[in-house]
C-alpha cells in the first residue's frame, strides 16, 4: 500500500501531464472550448490535492499541535487555511 505521500506525489504528476497536455492543446490551436474544459479540470484536480492535504493536516499536525499544548498556534492555523480556502 502507497503511503500518503506517495498518493500525492502520483496525484501531482497526474496534474503535471494535465498542464503538459494544455500546453499542446494550445500550441495545437486547439478550439478554445477545449482548452477551457482542460483548464477546469486541473483546478478540480488542485483542488482536490489541496483538499487532502488540508484534512491530513488538520487531522495530524493540528491534532499534535493541541496535545502538545500548543492550542493557540492551532487555532491560528486553523483560521489561516480557512481563509485561505474562501
Amino acid at each position: 500500500m502507497k503511503t500518503s505521500k506517495e498518493k500525492l506525489i502520483h496525484r501531482f504528476n497526474r496534474i503535471e501531464g494535465q498542464i503538459r497536455g494544455i500546453k499542446n492543446l494550445i500550441e495545437k490551436d486547439t478550439y478554445c472550448i477545449d482548452v477551457i474544459t482542460q483548464t477546469s479540470a486541473v483546478r478540480s484536480a488542485l483542488k482536490s490535492l489541496e483538499d487532502i492535504l488540508l484534512e491530513e493536516h488538520l487531522s495530524t499536525c493540528v491534532v499534535n499541535q493541541i496535545r502538545s499544548g500548543k492550542e493557540k498556534k492551532a487555532v491560528e492555523e486553523i483560521i489561516k487555511v480557512y481563509k485561505l480556502k474562501k
